[in-house]
């Protein structure tokens, strides 16, 4: 289960605060892949980093009793002058992963970043690309209830994406997905319902088809 009660969420801007969410209460469908999508600037990521814990709102609160991850693929949270193999390991501290345990996800990352030598160097010296192969190795390194999706399917190159996305197919074997892309057709590969996210109002499509033409400004039923 995972609820938003009377969920509150502004940014300062030069115009004073803006309002992505206001009192906004919603449960997230049970058992579902869920596509979270809408126009640039609707919201969808920071829902998502509300929901991950990234973020928090200004007021009301994220109830759930399901391990949720982090966004997936998430590269901001390294700390650059560490190598790739130490903000490894400090992660999987965090997460209460040590000894044997801790090893094995280390090598775990390490092989799925596919990134050399370059995993004992400090990460300010990685591209872009190359954070975003051991950021995305290292949320797959742990289970979780649900994963956080954002966008990650875009990075990498045809191979690391073929990899990317048969590791996720089996996570989700025994966990479930939260998306948001632009990629309707990832939407239909991996998600059972839409919600669509529009001025700050959430709306769920069990129909896929009819969320995805609720986002595409067509009527939403025929």
């Amino acid at each position: 289960m995972i609820e938003l009660q009377s969920l509150t969420k502004s940014y300062p801007s030069r115009h004073g605060r803006r309002y992505v969410f206001r009192d906004l209460s919603f449960t997230f469908p049970a058992g579902a892949n869920i596509g979270l999508i809408g126009r640039n600037g609707a919201g969808k990521s920071t829902l998502l980093r509300l929901l991950g814990g990234i973020d928090h709102p200004d007021s009301g609160a994220v109830v759930t009793d399901a391990s949720i991850s982090w966004p997936v693929g998430l590269a901001g949270g390294f700390a650059l002058n560490l190598t790739a193999r130490e903000n490894v390991e400090f992660v999987c501290r965090i997460h209460g992963a040590w000894g044997p345990q801790l090893r094995e996800k280390v090598r775990f990352v390490r092989e799925f970043a596919d990134i050399g030598d370059y995993f004992e160097l400090p990460m300010r010296s990685f591209s872009s690309g190359m954070r975003s192969r051991v950021a995305f190795g290292l949320s797959m390194a742990f289970e979780f209830d649900y994963y956080l999706i954002d966008e990650v399917m875009a990075v990498g190159d045809a191979q690391f994406k073929s990899r990317s996305k048969a590791i996720l197919q089996q996570r989700l074997a025994s966990a479930n997905l939260i998306m948001t892309t632009h990629s309707m057709n990832d939407v239909r590969q991996y998600c059972d319902v839409v919600v669509h996210v529009d001025g700050g109002h959430v709306n769920v499509y069990e129909d896929v088809e009819q969320g995805i033409r609720a986002y595409q400004g067509e009527p939403a039923t025929k």
